[in-house]
């Protein structure tokens, strides 16, 4: 009876305690539910995608919540909202409350920070609170989740706006990983503070900040460190000799893109056995020899010494032994000689290697036909030449990025580089070669070649039919060559062509009818400077991925087509110097992204159509953005017919524009060069404008006035009438306006006054009367520039009512238009030393002109 009531008892005690545990783990499991909607509620302010949808207080668990996940006993541990665009301001005690939750990521929100601290109960590994709106310091200890939560062992919050730390980051043993890459993060106290207490971490990220001054410490106390990057700052002077050398279990440094100065062979690589990538370019590092210590790194696989000012040649044997280099980068320093062979030794692993940008002669020596793994070789903007394209890089089998361009290689392209079957970027412009393109580069349809770019060469012949065999072809660039014949259909029907470029060669022939009936990727048609006839075809519509058009200086004929307003992202459209005829499409006012227009030089006749300003405030930046362009600017005068030309110029050479018949056509031509870059981010309008030298007629449409954005204006040469728009006065960021050599009549516009970035003016040969406004810039020009309207007076003209007997301004013959004395995007204000952007660009110029005039 005993033994009998023990086991009952024995039973009910057992019974208890799991009852006690199950209404343990039911109370647990509901404080996680109240934890988590005081989450909901107070750090929540939006959910657009509803991804809390299913959080409701009525739940007796969260397991089944999204973005939950819970342990064997109900318990939550992870909490994974990460890219839920979820709005609001954080507050972790809520979350750090649940004392079984480990994991916690809320990337891709936009958070920002409300209450940064943690519960004592915090027993987080891993905190990701990365791509948010974080903008105030981190919290200062003990208002901090770093001093609460000791386990964490991984803290990411890179890409805020974070400032920096209230204090010094009190971060313990347990942390591993700190990122804090991509914010604001300007106090160099808080790197000093972590380099030397940074325990047990094997990975800290600085990088894309904004530290700055000397690196004053040493990452001794690293122990266990292996990842360190503070690329991207503004650190500054020498970086310390022994840096790289008191941290053995460093195996990646990155210290690019900074301001530090010194010489790179004073640096101490003798305790580097455990590195396998080194990043030192875009500093000041300048040399004439390498460390020698940097033959201890055996184990390096990437190595990045670009942009240092590097100068001598290059050491192959220091660099051939290192036999682990998959990635070695010496581009854009100043090593001259010639590539050394001893450095094809590394060949055995190496994948990618730049040697761009420098002043190295000869050819690739013989021993990198044992490069096997090679897949990228950039040799661009040196002086090689020699035969080593047929000789060394064709049996590199393995190769698919190949750019020579710019260099001094001459002869016959070798056919022998089909023998690279996965190649599929060939860069060969700027060379001197010459005969024909071979026309077997695409003798399968299974070739790998997508871009072939043999620009600004001395090729001719025609265009190979076989290239139209390269069924994964997208760019094709053959420009500035003595090229001739038609475009054969074979590449017209290309399915993945996106970028058609063939400017100033003999080209003849005709677009046919049906471009863009086999694919619609085709983005750049650039064809200007040759003989093509016939008419632009309707179907041209069809290539609603079109965003620069230039076929400018051909032969064409006909209409513009209807159907280029069905483009919205073309930004560029130049159908100038032709025989265009008809009117202007009023339907190219619903091109949303257009910014330049220029049909100067036609027979177009009718009325400006209204709707060309249809897209003003709708324009957005960014669909030509970083295109490298160059304008050719006549300066010779009235015997000069328009301004010049904007040329798409990616990888050509300056110097080789003197030999264009264009360039010719006027007695003084110059040339500058630069990048697309907007003048707005949103809300943007068209800001190239030139219709002139047609037979336009009709009055200006008083739209025209609110293209805020335009900078030139250009319609001189037609046969417009009536007043000039008093809407003028909205043009708030015109440079250069051309309305001369028209029928235009009445008053100059009060309105121009308040003009303020008017670099030239032409009213000349109207009709015009009255006084010329005296206020803002309209009296800082010359009477030229009014010349031939026998009503007007006032300053710089005769005194209205004077009988003063001046110069007879109708002596002075007629003036050209404004524009053929300016640059297409450039406003030279050469009195004061400014320069002003007025087209689509903002151009960097290189420190050079070129004047072909003789002039330097």
């Amino acid at each position: 009876m005993k033994r009998l009531w023990r086991v009952q008892v024995q039973q009910h005690g057992i019974f208890t305690l799991f009852y006690l545990l199950l209404v343990l783990t039911w109370t647990q499991a509901n404080d996680d539910v109240l934890m988590l909607m005081a989450f909901k509620k107070f750090s929540v302010t939006s959910d657009p995608h509803a991804v809390l949808v299913n959080w409701t207080d009525t739940s007796s668990s969260p397991c089944s919540w999204h973005g939950v996940t819970c342990s064997l006993d109900g318990r939550v541990s992870t909490l994974n909202l990460s890219y839920a665009r979820l709005v609001g301001s954080l507050h972790l005690p809520n979350l750090t409350s649940m004392s079984a939750l480990r994991r916690l990521y809320l990337q891709g929100n936009s958070f920002s920070a409300g209450n940064l601290s943690a519960s004592s109960s915090c027993m987080l590994d891993i905190l990701d609170l990365s791509y948010n709106n974080f903008s105030d310091p981190i919290p200062d200890q003990g208002q901090s989740f770093f001093s609460s939560c000791d386990r964490l062992a991984y803290v990411n919050m890179s890409r805020n706006s974070i400032p920096g730390a209230g204090g010094m980051l009190p971060f313990g043993p347990s942390l591993l990983q700190l990122d804090l890459s991509r914010n604001q993060i300007s106090d160099s106290a808080l790197l000093t503070y972590s380099l030397s207490s940074c325990q047990n971490l094997n990975l800290l990220n600085f990088s894309d900040n904004k530290l700055g001054g000397k690196l004053s410490v040493t990452p001794i106390s690293c122990k266990n460190l292996s990842i360190l990057d503070l690329s991207y700052n503004l650190l500054s002077g020498e970086i310390p000799p022994s840096f790289v050398a008191e941290t053995l279990s460093l195996k990646h440094l990155d210290l690019s893109l900074n301001n530090f100065s010194g010489n790179f062979s004073s640096l101490n690589f003798s305790r580097c056995s455990n590195l396998t990538v080194l990043k030192l370019s875009q500093n000041s590092l300048s040399d004439t020899q390498f460390p020698t210590s940097l033959a201890s790194c055996t184990l390096l696989e990437v190595l990045d010494l670009s942009h240092m000012g590097m100068k001598n040649s290059i050491p192959g044997s220091l660099l051939g032994n290192l036999k682990n280099l998959r990635h070695l980068s010496l581009s854009h320093n100043q090593f001259t000689g010639e590539i050394p062979p001893e450095l094809g030794q590394a060949c055995t692993s190496l994948e990618v290697l730049d040697l761009s940008f420098n002043k190295l002669e000869g050819g690739l020596p013989a021993p990198f036909m044992s490069c096997s793994s090679l897949h990228r070789l950039n040799l661009e903007n040196n002086l090689l030449s020699g035969d080593f394209l047929n000789t060394v890089v064709s049996n590199l089998k393995n190769l698919r990025y190949f750019h020579a361009p710019l260099n001094n290689i001459t002869g016959s392209v070798p056919l022998s580089l089909t023998n690279c079957t996965q190649l599929q970027v060939l860069d060969l412009s700027s060379n001197g070669f010459t005969g024909n393109i071979p026309p077997r580069f695409c003798s399968s349809s299974t070739s790998a070649l997508q871009k072939i770019l043999l620009a600004n060469n001395y090729l001719s012949g025609t265009v190979p039919l076989e290239l139209g065999s390269c069924k994964n072809l997208r760019t094709i660039d053959l420009s500035f060559n003595s090229l001739i014949g038609s475009i054969p259909s074979e590449i017209w029907t290309l399915p993945n062509l996106s970028d058609l470029v063939m400017w100033a060669n003999n080209l003849n022939g005709e677009i046919p009818e049906g471009i863009c009936s086999n694919g619609r990727n085709l983005e750049t048609l650039i064809l200007n400077n040759n003989l093509i006839t016939g008419t632009i075809p309707q179907s041209i519509g069809n290539c609603t991925n079109m965003i620069w058009v230039s076929l400018s200086s051909n032969r064409l004929t006909g209409q513009i087509p209807v159907g280029f307003g069905n483009l919205l992202k073309l930004a560029i459209l130049q159908l100038g110097n032709n025989s265009l005829t008809g009117q202007i499409p009023p339907e190219l006012g619903n091109c949303q992204s257009l910014i330049w227009l220029d049909l100067n030089s036609n027979a177009l006749s009718g009325n400006l159509p209204p709707e060309l300003a249809n897209q003003t405030g709708a324009v957005v930046a960014g669909v030509v953005s970083g295109k490298e362009f160059a304008f050719i600017r006549n300066e010779g005068g009235t015997a000069c017919r328009g301004a010049g030309g904007l040329h798409e110029f990616a990888g050509k050479r300056a110097e080789r524009l003197d030999s264009l018949p264009m360039v010719h056509s006027c007695s003084s031509t110059r040339v500058y060069f630069g990048w697309t870059l907007y003048p707005f981010s949103s809300d943007g309008s068209m800001i190239y404008l030139d219709l002139s030298y047609n037979s336009l007629s009709g009055t200006i449409p008083e739209k025209f006035g609110a293209m805020r954005h335009l900078h030139v204006l250009n319609l001189g040469h037609n046969s417009l009438t009536a007043d000039i728009p008093e809407s003028f006065g909205g043009l708030k960021a015109i440079g250069v306006l051309d309305l001369s050599h028209n029928h235009l009549q009445g008053h100059l516009p009060g309105s121009l006054e308040t003009i303020t970035f008017l670099s030239d003016l032409d009213v000349s040969n109207n009709n015009l009367t009255g006084p010329i406004p005296p206020g803002g810039q309209l009296t800082t020009f010359t009477a030229s520039r009014y010349e031939n309207n026998s009503g007007l007076c006032g300053i710089p003209l005769p005194l209205c009512g004077s009988e003063s007997d001046s110069t007879d301004l109708h002596t002075r013959g007629r003036k050209q238009s404004v524009a053929t004395g300016m640059v297409v995007g450039i406003i030279f204000l050469c009195s004061i030393g400014i320069t002003i952007a007025i087209v689509i660009v903002q151009l960097q110029l290189q420190s050079r002109e070129i004047r072909l005039d003789g002039e330097s």
